[in-house]
């Protein structure tokens, strides 16, 4: 597949983002396993390949990945879904990953009408320590990622501790899911800027929250004013989000699933179903806290 010129102004980028050497990625299988899962919490309603840095700079991790949302962006308003996918019940595969304790479900398939989803595990599940940060702070962090590139479809997980200007108390039941998302958002940024201004890069259009085997799950739905920016002339263009966000041990864990607003109607109840599915599990032999070895990059 080829990002033609005409996408990206490549004076906007340095040229060791654009250009990386191909000595410098690492092509990694995976499988899937594959399943039914038809419910969902929400009331209102695997071969792959996959590659990363070797040894990449924060701020080259942050380029990279808005220089990838940027090539969706133009890739998928150029080629839209061809199907109307909402209508039928999708083929769902569950990924676990037992480094960070959490599951969830993503659509593959659509049977009926011979739609597969082509999906590439772009970031294979690590350790907090080691992941790519979200901000310049390095609070929020990519522990892993999916991406449909035809489709412009990611799923992502984060973790990052609670921020203290919207989460100021340990007890989790006086927390709402406005304060949640607020808190998660506000670390969510490539940009120098401060909390409030990243904060701002976001609309959100609701908040809910639901108990799950006796823990608390928050979700959100938002909108990402700063995506897709100058690539598109159409300023109604936005990347639509739903999350789900839960706690353990002092970290919020988090699944964001995001399309381009105009596929919405199509995508968007498959990507509820993703989140809705969002579990923290037991932790395994493979467990790695976020707040253990600190200072590991490896």
């Amino acid at each position: 597949m080829v990002l033609h010129s005409s996408f990206l102004s490549l004076s906007l980028f340095p040229t060791h983002i654009l250009f990386p050497s191909p000595t410098n990625l690492i092509f990694r299988n995976y499988t899937r396993v594959f399943l039914s899962h038809n419910n969902s919490p929400l009331s209102y309603k695997k071969r792959v390949f996959s590659c990363s840095a070797l040894e990449p700079t924060s701020q080259n991790r942050i380029l990279r990945r808005d220089l990838m949302l940027l090539g969706l962006t133009s890739l998928s308003l150029t080629t839209p879904l061809s199907v109307t996918l909402a209508e039928e019940e999708p083929k769902m595969a569950l990924f676990t990953d037992e480094v960070n304790a959490y599951s969830y479900l993503y659509p593959v398939e659509l049977p009926s009408k011979k739609f597969v989803f082509k999906w590439v595990e772009s970031r294979k599940p690590e350790r907090y320590s080691s992941a790519a940060p979200l901000s310049p702070d390095a609070r929020l962090r990519i522990v892993s990622e999916r991406v449909d590139i035809i489709d412009n479809l990611i799923i992502s997980v984060t973790i990052g501790p609670p921020n203290p200007s919207f989460i100021k108390s340990n007890d989790k039941s006086t927390w709402t899911a406005k304060d949640v998302a607020d808190s998660v958002l506000s670390d969510k940024s490539a940009l120098r800027v401060t909390s409030s201004q990243r904060l701002a890069e976001s609309s959100v259009l609701d908040t809910h929250s639901s108990e799950i085997d006796g823990e608390p799950y928050w979700y959100c739905e938002y909108l990402v004013r700063k995506s897709p920016t100058k690539l598109t002339q159409d300023s109604n263009i936005y990347r639509h989000y739903l999350a789900t966000t839960a706690e353990r041990d002092g970290y919020f864990y988090s699944v964001n699933a995001s399309t381009l607003s105009p596929q919405w109607k199509k995508v968007g109840p498959f990507l509820e179903k993703t989140v809705s599915s969002f579990r923290l599990v037991s932790p395994t032999e493979n467990y790695i806290a976020p707040d253990k070895d600190p200072w590991r990059f490896w």
